[in-house]
Parts: structure tokens; C-alpha cells; sequence
């Protein structure tokens, strides 16, 4: 059918969560070769709400796009440039892909990512020579919670990938009244200009991963937070809510917020934690288009609200932590 202008939206990962034409809008979770995940891939075909399909081509994290007349527009400004190369399908054929430590596959295992889940690709670098279910190649990937994956399993649209330029980041010693809850990479931004009211982070870490308490203080809230169905599903953009999350309390009437949980959150309301501590784990509840860590931090709180939220990244830098 003739498209009348239309947008399509995204998400701080570079996923479509909705796209309107005309009077229509709908979540936009038919993306061809990418339904899981919802990541935008070449090629990838949208349905759009009433009918019909808008071809479409790669288009990087933050970015926002305009569909005039079946032509697909990016509009990417500089200064919302993706913090990561691009995303990928882990695909095994079944059995979970091993996250090591050096690019090999001697190298110590640090984790997994279940067969289809979605990887964020930070850079590449050469080591042991794989064949894979996808290709054989010596090009490892070094993922967004810095452990490497074998290329030769990641399901990929065609998008450039810097070189690794330097060993992986670590978690800072432990040594102050504050630790990053993850030690992985920033994937979307604090009130980024395509995400004007995200209060928080996103950090890239992989399902299960433990989510540690930034501070110590008390757990003043556990909850499930979705408008529809249960937290103890994989969420997606279709609907609204931070899934499970914990707030905790801390010293100087600072309170930070641990969301997207896979499970029950470990802790109670009442309880009191240390620094480092574990909270929960890693995973996509509510709204969500794969596994992260969403954390904000508030001062003068609680409440914790959009308007005492402030920038993690600043927070932390302020403390000597730097999210990047």
C-alpha cells in the first residue's frame, strides 16, 4: 500500500518499539530474522499496523528514522553515537555459547548466552580459528560485560567493527563506599535526546549475571512492575514497566534502583545490605528488549521520581567509578 509519512521509534539498543502511520500505531515486534531480540537488521522487513511492509536497512543504536514515501531516513547525530558496534544472535544450534575470558577456547568460562539470545558487540580481535554453526573464522567478539564469543556463532547484519584497541575493562577495586552494580558496558545514556525521559542507564550485561548492591543501606522496596502479565517472563516493547526491580536506600538520602531482573529479587523490603552485596540477577523483565541492568540513581529521596533522578555516569565518575 502507499505509505503516508510514518515514524519508527527506538529504543537506547537500537531496537523498534513502535511504529505509527497515518492514525495506526502498534508495537512493532514483526522484524524479520530478528523477532527475539528486536534488533534492526538489513534487509529486515516491518509490518506496519493496517497493512503492508516498509523495507528497511541496519540502522545503529540512538538513532531515529523516518519512513517518507517507503524510503527509510537516519538521522543519527553525532553526539548519540552508540557506545557498542552493533548486536547479534548467538546461534549454536542448541546448546548455550560459552563467554571466555581470552579468544579462545581454552580460555576460562566465564558464562553463557542461550542459544538465540542477543549479544552486544563492543569490538573484534583475532584468536583461535572456530568453525561455527554461522562460519568458520579466527574473529572473536569482545562482548559489552568484556568476555569474547567466538564469531563463528553470532548471527550478524553487516555493520563495521572496531579492532580491539586495548585489554577489557574490569570492575574497579572495590575500595570505596561505592562499586558499579555490573561490570559491563553502557548501552544507552541517561535523558539521551532520543530518550529524553530515561532516567537511568543500561548496561549490557548477560542474563544471570549477579547485580550487586552500589552501596551499602537498606532495601526499601522489591517489586514487580509490569501493566500486564508477570514479571517472571521475558518482557518485550509491547509492554510498559521496569519488570523486577529493588530500590535501595543509602546514606545522604541517595536511593538507587536495580530494574529488569530475571527472577524474584534476592532480598527483602527491611533488609539491610553491604557494598557488593547481590541483589538479584540479570534479565528482561517488563519492558525490555533483552538482557540488562537499567539502574538510576536519586538524590533527595525517597521517593525516588523522574524529577530527583541524575546521571549515573556522573554519580559514579564523581566517586571515582566510570561507566563506559
Amino acid at each position: 500500500m502507499p505509505l503516508s509519512p510514518s515514524l519508527v521509534r527506538f529504543d537506547g539498543m537500537g531496537a523498534v518499539y513502535a511504529i505509527s502511520v497515518g492514525n495506526c500505531s502498534a508495537p512493532a515486534r514483526e522484524l524479520g530474522g530478528s523477532r527475539r531480540s528486536g534488533a534492526f537488521f538489513e534487509g529486515a522487513r516491518i509490518r506496519v499496523p493496517g497493512g503492508g511492509t516498509v523495507k528497511a536497512r541496519y540502522l545503529a543504536a540512538l538513532a531515529a528514522a523516518a519512513v517518507l514515501g517507503g524510503s527509510l531516513v537516519a538521522t543519527t547525530p553525532a553526539a548519540a553515537a552508540a557506545k557498542y558496534a552493533g548486536t547479534g544472535i548467538a546461534q549454536t544450534g542448541g546448546t548455550p555459547l560459552n563467554m571466555r575470558r581470552t579468544p579462545s577456547s581454552a580460555g576460562e568460562r566465564l558464562g553463557e548466552v542461550t542459544n538465540g539470545g542477543t549479544v552486544w558487540i563492543m569490538c573484534q580481535i583475532k584468536g583461535d580459528r572456530i568453525t561455527g554453526a554461522v562460519r568458520t573464522t579466527d574473529v572473536w567478539l569482545r562482548l559489552a560485560n568484556n568476555t569474547y564469543v567466538s564469531d563463528g556463532y553470532v548471527r550478524r547484519a553487516s555493520f563495521p567493527i572496531p579492532a580491539c584497541a586495548s585489554a577489557p575493562v574490569v570492575m574497579p577495586p572495590v575500595s570505596g563506599a561505592w562499586q558499579l552494580p555490573v561490570a559491563a558496558g553502557l548501552v544507552s545514556g541517561f535523558h539521551t535526546a532520543q530518550r529524553p525521559t530515561h532516567a537511568g542507564v543500561d548496561l549490557g550485561a548477560t542474563r544471570n549475571t549477579p547485580i550487586r548492591a552500589a552501596s551499602a543501606g537498606s532495601v526499601i522496596r522489591v517489586v514487580c512492575n509490569v501493566s500486564q502479565g508477570t514479571c517472571d517472563v521475558d518482557g518485550n516493547r509491547g509492554i510498559a514497566g521496569c519488570g523486577w526491580y529493588v530500590e535501595v536506600q543509602h546514606a545522604g538520602n541517595i536511593v538507587t534502583r536495580y530494574c529488569h531482573m530475571v527472577r524474584r529479587p534476592s532480598v527483602v523490603v527491611g533488609q539491610r545490605v553491604a557494598k557488593g552485596q547481590i541483589l538479584g540477577y540479570v534479565g528482561t523483565s517488563g519492558s525490555s528488549s533483552g538482557p540488562h541492568l537499567h539502574f538510576e540513581v536519586h538524590v533527595n529521596a525517597p521517593p525516588a521520581t523522574s524529577a530527583n533522578a541524575v546521571s549515573p555516569i556522573t554519580f559514579m565518575r564523581a566517586r571515582g567509578l566510570v561507566i563506559k
